[in-house]
C-alpha cells in the first residue's frame, strides 16, 4: 500500500542529493514523498519532481558567515559560541517547520543532523529512520570517524587494547551529540508535549532502544561493524543520476581535446579558508606544470594568472565531470568521494572537517590515492607532489578501477527503499503506550 513519507535533511548539496535519489526510488514504488530541507535547495528538489517543504534558513549563508571561517581557520574557542547559538536556532526553527508539515505522513526518514525527527515521530506515533553518510554507531571494531590519533600499543606487547580504545573514542561523538540535545530537549517538551527522555544518541528512541538506521555509504569502503545491532544497515551509496544533460561547452571541449586528461581540483561547498586555499592551489599548479581543471563551487576558490594548462569552471555535475578527468583533488565529502571512486579515478583528499579525514584515509587504505593531508597542513609543495603522484603512480588507477567495479554492483537506493517499506509495514504503533516515564504526547 502506498504511503506518504517525509525526508528531513539539513546540510550541503552533497547531503541533499542522496536523499533526492532515495525519494525518486520510493516514488517509483508508488509512495508519495516529501523532502524538507533549507530554502536554498527548493529549486533543486522541485526540479526533480519531488514535493518540497521548508526547514527555514539558507544553509549556504550560514556556512559563508565569518564566524564559520574563523572557527575552522583561527580560534574555535573564541568564535564557536556564537556559531553554536545560531546553529541551535536553526534546529529549533526546523523542528517547528517539521511538526507543521508532518501531520499526515506515515514515516520520517531523517539525516542525523535533524534527530529531533525522532521526537516528532514519537508524538505522531509513526516510525523514524535515521540516516548517516559516515559510520556513527559506536563499535569496538574501529574508532570514531573523527579520531585522527594513533591506536594504543598492545598491553605487554600482546594484548590488544583496540576494542576498548575504539569504544572510548566515541565519547567525542557523545559530546558532539550534546550540541543537538539542547534545542531538542526544549522542543520536545515545549512544542511536542512529550516527557523527558534518556540521552539516546543519533539512532535510539526516547527509551534508549535502537531505531532503524541506514548508513548510506558503500560496504566496499567501510563494512558494517560486526557488533552493530540488526537495526543498523550499510546499504551502499544512494546515487543520483544526473538529468541536467550537462556536457562540456565548446571552449571546455577544446581544452580537453588539446592534451591528456587533466586533474580536477575543487573543494565543493567548503567555504572557509578560501583565500589561503586559492593561493596554495595557484602556486602548486604553477610549480607542478601539468594540466588541471579547477572548480570554484560554493568554496569560492579564487585563482588568478593561471597558465594555459589550467581551465577554470564554475561548477559541473560530478557524475559527468569526473569521468573526463585523470585524477581528483577534493575535500573528501562522502558524496564527492563516492562520485570519484564510482568513476574509477585516483584521488587525493584534502579534508576540512567532520567525516572527511575518515574518507580520505579509506581512499588511501584502498590504494586509490596518496595519504590525505588536512587543509590546515597543506602547502603548495605538498599539493604539487600529490598532483605529480596522481599523474604518475600507475597503481592508483588500477586500484580505483577495481573499487569502481565493486561499486557498480551495489544498489544502495534499492536496498534502502526495501528497508523503509519493511519498517513501515512492521511498525507496531502506539510504541510508547504504557511507558511510565516517557509517555506519549500530551
Amino acid at each position: 500500500m502506498a504511503k506518504r513519507i517525509a525526508i528531513v535533511a539539513i546540510g550541503t548539496m552533497g547531503d541533499i542529493q542522496p536523499f533526492v535519489a532515495l525519494a525518486l526510488a520510493l516514488k517509483k514504488r508508488g509512495h508519495a514523498v516529501l523532502i524538507l530541507a533549507t530554502a536554498d535547495f527548493q529549486g533543486f528538489i522541485e526540479s526533480q519532481g519531488i514535493e518540497y517543504s521548508t526547514l527555514g534558513s539558507d544553509i549556504q549563508a550560514f556556512m559563508r558567515q565569518s564566524q564559520f571561517d574563523n572557527v575552522m581557520t583561527r580560534n574555535p574557542l573564541l568564535y564557536a559560541p556564537k556559531l553554536l547559538r545560531e546553529g541551535q536556532r536553526i534546529m529549533k526553527d526546523a523542528c517547528r517547520y517539521l511538526w507543521a508539515a508532518a501531520q499526515d505522513v506515515d514515516c520520517l526518514i531523517f539525516h542525523q543532523t535533524t534527530n529531533f525527527a525522532i521526537d516528532v515521530a514519537e508524538a505522531l506515533d509513526i516510525p523514524a529512520i535515521m540516516t548517516a553518510f559516515q559510520p556513527i554507531n559506536p563499535t569496538g571494531d574501529f574508532p570514531y570517524f573523527g579520531y585522527e590519533g594513533r591506536a594504543p600499543e598492545p598491553l605487554f606487547n600482546r594484548i590488544s587494547l583496540d576494542p576498548i580504545f575504539n569504544r572510548l573514542s566515541y565519547v567525542v561523538q557523545a559530546a558532539h551529540q550534546s550540541y543537538y540535545d539542547f534545542p531538542r530537549d526544549r522542543m520536545r517538551a515545549k512544542l511536542l508535549g512529550l516527557r523527558s527522555r534518556k540521552r539516546s544518541g543519533f539512532s535510539k528512541n526516547a527509551r534508549g532502544e535502537p531505531i532503524v538506521a541506514l548508513h548510506a555509504y558503500s560496504p566496499t569502503l567501510s563494512p558494517k561493524a560486526p557488533d552493530w545491532p540488526d537495526t543498523t544497515h550499510v546499504t551502499g551509496f544512494w546515487r543520483l543520476d544526473d538529468q541536467s544533460g550537462w556536457a562540456p561547452d565548446k571552449a571546455f571541449r577544446a581544452f580537453l581535446d588539446a592534451g591528456e586528461p587533466p586533474i580536477y581540483v575543487g573543494f565543493g561547498s567548503m567555504t572557509w579558508g578560501a583565500q589561503r586555499s586559492s593561493e596554495i592551489v595557484s602556486k602548486a599548479l604553477r610549480d607542478w606544470g601539468g594540466r588541471a581543471v579547477i572548480s570554484k563551487g560554493w568554496g569560492g576558490l579564487r585563482v588568478e594568472d593561471l597558465p594555459s594548462s589550467v581551465y577554470l569552471i564554475d561548477r559541473a555535475p560530478h557524475t559527468r565531470l569526473f569521468p573526463l578527468m585523470r585524477g581528483l583533488v577534493h575535500h573528501g565529502g562522502a558524496g564527492t568521494t563516492y562520485a570519484g571512486l564510482y568513476a574509477g579515478r585516483p584521488t587525493f583528499v584534502v579534508p576540512h572537517f567532520f567525516d572527511q579525514p575518515y574518507w580520505g584515509r579509506r581512499v588511501a587504505e584502498l590504494g586509490c590515492g596518496p595519504a590525505p593531508v588536512r587543509l590546515k597542513k597543506l602547502t603548495p609543495h605538498i599539493l604539487a607532489l600529490a598532483l605529480e603522484d596522481l599523474a604518475t603512480d600507475t597503481s592508483y588507477p588500477i586500484a580505483a578501477r577495481e573499487v569502481a567495479d565493486r561499486l557498480a554492483l551495489e544498489d544502495g537506493t534499492g536496498l534502502a527503499a526495501d528497508i523503509v517499506e519493511e519498517t513501515i509495514e512492521t511498525y507496531p504503533g502506539h510504541h510508547y503506550a504504557g511507558a511510565p516515564l516517557y509517555g506519549e504526547a500530551s
